[in-house]
Formats: C-alpha cells, structure tokens, sequence
C-alpha cells in the first residue's frame, strides 16, 4: 500500500544521519531511567524552533499527552474547553475523557474563522482553555491571523496553539508569546519526520508551564526519544529539505487533483490535502483497491461530508495516488 493517511513525513533519514543515530543509541545507558527535565534535548529544540528569550518548554509523549496536561490542569467544576469544528479530534475526545465539558464553534462554509461567533462563544463560555490549530487539521487552512490575535486578547484563560505544520506553512505565533502572557504555542516532530519517537513541545511562560508540569507523567520521555531527537536536531537543515520537498508536491498534487472532473481540492498550508469528491466512499474503497490509503472523513463531521483527506508523499507517491484517484472517480 502507498500509506498516505496520517500526515507522517514520506522519507527516511539518510544514511550517515541514521548510522550516526545508531551510534549514538548503541551506548544509551537503558538501564537508567532518562533525565526528567530533558535539559539538553529542550536546548537543541530552543535553537531549531528559535524559542524567545525568557520563553520556557515542557515536553509531552506527542503533543496528544501535552493536550492531555493542559486539560487535567484546567480541569475544575463547571471548566469548559473551546475549540474550532472541525478542528484536531483529540481536543474534544481528551476534554470528554476529563470529563470538561467542550465547546465547539462551527468554522465557515469555506471552513474559514468565523471571528464574530468565536468571540461571541468566548464571552458565552468563558473558556478556560481555548485550542486553536494552526494551520488547522483536517481542513488545512491558515486561520487570518490577526482574527487569532483577536481571540487571544479576548479569552479569559490560556490560548493554545497547536503549530504541528509550521514547517509546511511559513507562519507561527512563537513571537508573539512574549507579547500575550496567556498565549501558549504547542509543537511536535511527529510531521517533519520523527513520528516514531513520540515527541510534543509546548512553549510559553513558565508561569502557567509549572503549573502544567504538576500533571506531567515522571520520565515521559524516554531515554531513546532524547538522544534520537537530539542528534536529528543537530541536522536541521536534513528536515528543512524535506519540509521543502513537500512543500513542492503539495502544489504540484492541488494543481493536478483540480484537472480531475468531480473532485474539489481545498487550499492547504500543511502536507496534506482536504479534497471534495461525488461518492467519497467508493472513491475511498477504489483507491484502496488501487493500493493507495487515503483517510476517509465522510461521516466524522457534517462540514466534511463527501471528503477525502490525502497526505503529500513523495513524487512517486503521488503519481500513483493521482492515476489511482482518476480511475477511481470515473468508476464510482
């Protein structure tokens, strides 16, 4: 099967890189359990993600166990969790598990941020959380930035946002956590090749960081997820080139996918692509048929009915996910 399902990044490390890391793993001390405070795997991720001066980190086993900290610590009698909808589904399963009740507000047709109706459910829920994907996931968009800042200046309690394809988008609100003291920015390596290790990053004022980190899981992250992530690090520009790889396809699989009669490809600032097809289930099954998985949001949510989501693979990928779709379509 070419597996383009879960956003993962299409290519291996090369292999001095990956040599390099064996190396490395080869006297890990796996008998000892690892630093809990992750000291030097937070400064190579201040360094790659050009944290802020005075800005601090707490690290999850994916972002998921970082979405999962934040909202235990929020937790309380009659707390409410505010998200986008349809927006990242962990936000809203996690709150359900927390028993905090969670707040969605619709985004608009062309699954823009409807500014207005967000501020209205803002000052309705006094939310003590609000999480704000960005780009968002499934649909792919960036949301106006200024209508976040909006958001942010008028929730009463932290704004997260999740930035898990900033390197696939080119904008972030890193800079602006120094300026919003309840702004926190969640991040994760899962989508620029690291999927395996299991690594979240949260980011913002060690204010609210130590709060959250009361709730934090001891030794969560393992011994193996640090020196991995660590030399991987060190070799930033190996996952910028990849990014960039993606990036390209992107274009180059939205301007083909447009060709094909039936299917309607939507804007994307992440790697993958939301698209709209007539009979979005055979299409699935034929392109599963064909050999290529793709996700099948057709049901998960009335905004996305009809839906497809594919990430963006290599070239080769690509072209056989595009023959395949084609087929797919003019035999639904």
């Amino acid at each position: 099967m070419v597996k383009l399902d879960a956003m993962e990044n299409p290519y291996r490390l090369p292999p001095a890189l990956q040599l390099e890391i064996a190396r490395a793993v080869e006297g890990a001390e796996l008998n000892r359990y690892p630093d809990p405070g992750a000291v030097r795997l937070k400064s190579c991720l201040r360094q790659v993600f050009e944290v802020p001066p005075g800005v601090e980190l707490l690290l999850g086993n994916g972002s998921d166990e970082i979405i999962q900290m934040l909202i235990m610590a929020a937790a309380r009698p009659g707390a409410a969790v505010l998200g986008l909808d349809p927006s990242f589904v962990m936000f809203r399963m996690i709150a359900a598990f927390c028993s905090v009740r969670f707040a969605g507000v619709p985004l608009r047709a062309d699954f823009g941020l409807d500014i207005e109706r967000v501020l209205e459910s803002i000052e309705r829920e006094q939310p003590a959380l609000v999480f704000v994907a960005y780009p968002n996931n499934p649909t792919g968009n960036l949301f106006d930035h200024q209508a976040i800042e909006r958001l942010i200046q008028a929730a009463p309690g932290l704004v997260v946002v999740d930035e898990a394809y900033h390197a696939f988008a080119g904008r972030s609100f890193l800079p602006q956590l120094e300026t919003y003291p309840n702004l926190l920015v969640m991040r994760t390596l899962s989508k620029i090749g690291l999927a395996g290790l299991r690594l979240g990053v949260l980011a913002g004022a060690g204010t609210w960081l130590r709060h959250i980190d009361k709730v934090r899981l001891p030794y969560n992250v393992s011994v193996l997820t640090q020196i991995v992530a660590e030399r991987v690090l060190a070799h930033g520009d190996v996952l910028a080139q990849q990014a960039a790889a993606i990036t390209v396809e992107r274009t180059r699989l939205v301007g083909e996918m447009k060709r094909i009669p039936g299917v309607r490809p939507y804007p994307s600032d992440a790697n993958f692509v939301l698209f709209r097809t007539t009979g979005a289930q055979p299409v699935f099954d034929g392109l599963k048929q064909r050999g290529v998985l793709v996700k099948n949001l057709h049901g998960s949510h009335p905004a996305l009915a009809e839906c497809l989501r594919v990430t963006v693979g290599t070239s080769e990928e690509n072209s056989r996910f595009l023959d395949a779709l084609k087929q797919a379509v003019n035999a639904s």
